[in-house]
């Protein structure tokens, strides 16, 4: 099956899965509760749980989360630029109560998938019927020679997990003197938000174009060639930054020496005023206390992509930056998987069949100055045999604009909202 252009228009804006899953049966409101907990309360896991209450008025939904406050990813390359502060991609999660989630301020320490029970560290055990676990990504920072030494000494950061080091980085730029080197590395794939190291370079060039022109940039990145919107990205820097960026394919950082400011690679050494290094990532490690972490590497979460499942751990869910598949690890994919996994655990605790194909959405926009941005935009409708198929209209811009700039500050806010609301 396909969608025609009006169906794909209706489900490609930050809402999509709402549209495609929202008409899921509901469990009655009189029969036996079932319990889910959701550990991690970023775009997955507070989308999961916002959803199952819902679609579920019968299911009693307890949200772990250690963080006081939500710090969106998704525009926190413009903190780095100085676009936006940090204040501008913080928020409160006091509004989801309303939904009748129970909120836990703590962390998961072990789980147990036999007994069905999480312990957190501050001493409570819980019992579920279903887990939904959402911890987005580790940063293997030990994959790099030097690499932990280096962080704690303040010197390199990777800045891939928006907090703290989106600040950092952000000081360290307006620190280093005009003609300065920023170097950053791209991770080989898979690794969070494709387009985002790109995104990145369009931001900085962006700012140092404003306060220090005779900066130069560097790009290392562990793959052949950009991976994600190259004729966006490479549109911008030849439009708008010509002659300030210097990509080098093929380029993996091996090794980085904080003392002498220097990133080492197979073909080089990198000398940098600031080191922006991002490490190769994989499945946070609360899917490796479940079990989950179960790919062929060790690294990734293999589940059944129309419920999210874990495929060796029972009534064990895993959704967003975690899982092995196709799909793209972006905030907005992670809500629209949020959304099939809520509606599909809805009919599974009613004792009925989960949608067989359920349809999936992200759209993804870059910033590629202070007031353009592109987009790509994809939706796949699931199939037993081939898993998650891209369907026709799905595309990207070659260039940016300020019209797509608007709509990706509209995206953010209508996203957040979502998730939060």
């Amino acid at each position: 099956m396909t969608l025609n252009r009006r169906d794909f228009l209706k489900i490609s804006g930050a809402g999509a899965a709402i549209t495609l899953t929202g008409c899921a049966t509901t469990s009655s409101a009189s029969g036996p509760r079932a319990h889910v907990v959701v550990v991690g309360a970023g775009f997955g896991g507070a989308t999961c749980a916002k959803y199952l209450r819902t679609w579920g008025p019968n299911v009693d939904v307890t949200l772990i989360e250690p963080n006081d406050t939500f710090i969106s990813c998704p525009i926190s390359n413009w903190v780095i630029g100085g676009l936006r502060n940090m204040n501008d991609i913080t928020h409160r999660y006091d509004k989801l109560s309303k939904h009748g989630i129970k909120m836990v301020k703590d962390s998961v320490v072990a789980i147990d998938p036999g007994k069905r029970t999480v312990t957190t560290r501050g001493g409570s055990t819980i019992g579920y019927d279903r887990l939904v676990l959402a911890p987005g990504i580790d940063v293997m920072t030990d994959s790099i020679k030097g690499y932990q030494d280096a962080e704690a000494a303040g010197k390199v950061v990777h800045a891939w997990k928006a907090g703290p080091q989106t600040a950092q980085l952000r000081q360290q730029l307006e620190a280093m003197p005009d003609g300065g080197t920023f170097v950053m590395s791209v991770p080989a794939t898979p690794y969070r938000c494709p387009p985002g190291p790109y995104e990145r370079i369009c931001m900085v060039a962006h700012y140092f174009k404003q306060a220090k022109p005779k900066s130069k940039i560097i790009v290392l990145d562990s793959n052949a060639d950009i991976v994600s919107k190259k004729p966006l990205f490479t549109d911008a820097w030849n439009t708008f930054y010509p002659g300030m960026i210097e990509y080098r394919g093929s380029n993996a950082p091996v090794s980085v020496d904080g003392g002498k400011m220097i990133v080492t690679t197979d073909l080089d050494d990198v000398k940098a005023d600031v080191m922006n290094v991002v490490p190769r990532q994989r499945a946070g490690s609360l899917t490796a206390l479940a079990g989950a972490r179960n790919d062929s590497g060790g690294n990734w979460c293999t589940v059944n992509l129309a419920t999210f499942e874990s495929t060796t751990v029972p009534n064990v869910h895993v959704i967003g930056d975690s899982v092995l598949s196709g799909l793209p690890k972006s905030g907005h994919m992670a809500t629209n998987q949020a959304k099939v996994c809520a509606a599909a655990i809805v009919e599974l605790l009613a004792g009925r069949q989960p949608d067989a194909m359920p349809v999936i959405a992200n759209t993804c926009y870059s910033a590629t100055s202070g007031n353009t941005s592109g987009y790509v935009a994809n939706v796949w409708r699931y199939d037993a045999a081939k898993g998650y198929v891209n369907q026709p209209e799905s595309g990207a811009t070659p260039k940016g604009d300020a019209a797509n700039f608007v709509f990706n500050e509209s995206w953010a806010k209508n996203i957040w909202a979502d998730v939060l609301s």
